[in-house]
């Protein structure tokens, strides 16, 4: 069956109505900010501090709009003895977006992670010339990269945290170990000074003192005078009675033989 003349046209114009009828809504830019997906392909941010210079990026890009420069610096030994080292520095980091078709392939292939995609795209231009940036913006526009995405909960731990994780691990045990040392160094230095203080703080014999009697202006002690006998009260007055033979006084008893001479 043919199709009716005009039935196409019909269709159309009944889109246009259904539009037509709508309300319009339009994006107050730049007042207000476009929200855009988290994986938005705006501008390249460059992470100066992970670059090496290894020129990966330059060669893999099919339009070869990366330029770098850089230069060789010797390192000196980390040890006694050891050997010096040459590392890259580098001078130069350009990418003139003119020529860039943001396929990706530069990130994709750095191995060293420094470069990354950021949701920048107010970056237009009245001179083409002007579109090469350096380093400098590069570097700018790295801090609105979004973070990364959430890992599954069943994933592995990325290997660059797990490197760090074990390098802050050792460095802590390391500092552990050395504050046990310095502790016990501490304990065994007061248990040294202890031994050789002891000898001297425990008393040595002492001499045996004098009772105290009456003293003189000098401070010695005064003689005394050995107590008489004692008379009781009325012996005196009994004559022919000898004195008490138990006083500190009384004589002893004389034997026969010195009574007779």
């Amino acid at each position: 069956m043919s199709p009716i003349p005009g039935s196409g046209l019909a269709k159309g114009l009944a889109v246009t109505l259904r539009t037509m009828t709508k309300r319009t809504v339009t994006a107050q830019y730049p007042e207000k900010q476009p929200e855009l997906p988290p994986r938005t392909r705006g501008v390249i941010g460059l992470f100066e501090e992970n670059c090496t210079v290894c020129m990966l990026c330059a060669r893999e890009c099919p339009d070869w709009c990366i330029y770098i420069d850089s230069h060789k610096e010797t390192v000196s030994a980390a040890a006694p003895g050891g050997r010096e080292r040459s590392r890259n520095v580098l001078d130069r980091f350009a990418i003139d977006f003119s020529l860039c078709m943001y396929c990706g392939i530069c990130i994709e292939v750095c191995p060293f992670d420094a470069l990354f995609w950021s949701p920048e795209f107010e970056y237009a231009e009245t001179d083409i010339h002007e579109l090469t940036h350096e380093r400098d913006k590069l570097r700018e526009w790295m801090w609105t990269v979004p973070e990364p995405p959430a890992l599954d909960p069943g994933a592995e731990e990325p290997k660059e945290i797990t490197a760090a994780r074990k390098a802050a691990d050792k460095i802590e045990a390391q500092q552990a170990l050395e504050a046990q040392q310095a502790l016990e160094a501490q304990q065994a230095d007061e248990a040294r000074r202890a031994d050789q203080a002891g000898p001297t703080d425990q008393a040595g014999p002492t001499e045996p003192t004098e009772e105290a009697g009456p003293t003189g202006a000098t401070g010695q002690a005064e003689p005394t005078e050995e107590a008489g006998p004692t008379v009781r009260p009325g012996q005196a007055d009994q004559p022919g009675q000898a004195p008490d033979a138990g006083g500190p006084g009384a004589e002893a008893p004389r034997s026969d033989e010195e009574g007779r001479a």
